[in-house]
């Protein structure tokens, strides 16, 4: 079907988006027809000012508004533990937790030779440098439990092992009230893997 050049150039723009198709696209143009102007430019504005006023914490490299974020500035943290993640919203899923209390480092990606990205196109070379401050006794590894995910968990592991910091990995396994039939070999044998006494 032919669209007006506006709408169409709309719906390019949202199929940009990840998981958004062509008839997703045409659905949210059409509704952003329907908003009243104000608020279509108050969106807008929002798309502009995120990315015109967020970078990455030189520290950590989670995204922010402020460097160094409020996280590497919150002098009541637990600076002898880093979590190491592979993006910043993985930051937000760990905070929204409230168990953890230490300093985060996020890699902004996985190592993943298919796609050609390699330990040096990952945040590696500034964690090595943090792990120099003394203070550094625990490094917690929490990347996602993919290839990716794992491949780049033991490269890390291997780098810091000679240091002497203690380095952990997050557990795999079933959510909390998940049913075993459903679940997969994989995850299953992760859950076995990391059993602990009771």
């Amino acid at each position: 079907m032919h669209y007006p050049e506006p709408i169409s150039k709309l719906m390019e723009s949202f199929m940009k988006l990840p998981g958004i198709g062509p008839k997703t696209a045409a659905r949210l143009a059409f509704f952003v027809l329907g908003m009243k102007e104000d608020t279509v430019l108050d969106f807008a504005k929002a798309l502009v000012d995120a990315k015109r006023n967020l970078s990455f914490c030189s520290n950590c490299g989670h995204i922010t508004d402020v460097d160094p974020c409020m996280i590497c500035q919150d002098q009541s943290r637990d600076r002898t533990t880093i979590c190491v993640v592979q993006d910043p919203k993985d930051v937000i899923a760990m905070e929204k937790m409230r168990d953890y209390t230490g300093l985060y480092h996020v890699l902004q990606g996985a190592i993943s030779p298919m796609d050609g990205i390699g330990p040096e196109d990952i945040n590696v070379p500034s964690l090595l440098k943090r792990l120099q401050d003394e203070t550094v006794s625990e490094l917690i590894l929490a990347t996602n439990p993919t290839i990716e995910g794992e491949a780049t968990a033991m490269y890390i592991s291997r780098l810091v092992k000679p240091s002497g910091i203690k380095t952990t990995r997050i557990a795999h396994g079933l959510p909390v009230g998940g049913d075993l039939e459903y679940a997969d070999e994989v995850t299953l044998s992760k859950a076995l893997e990391g059993r602990r006494e009771l």
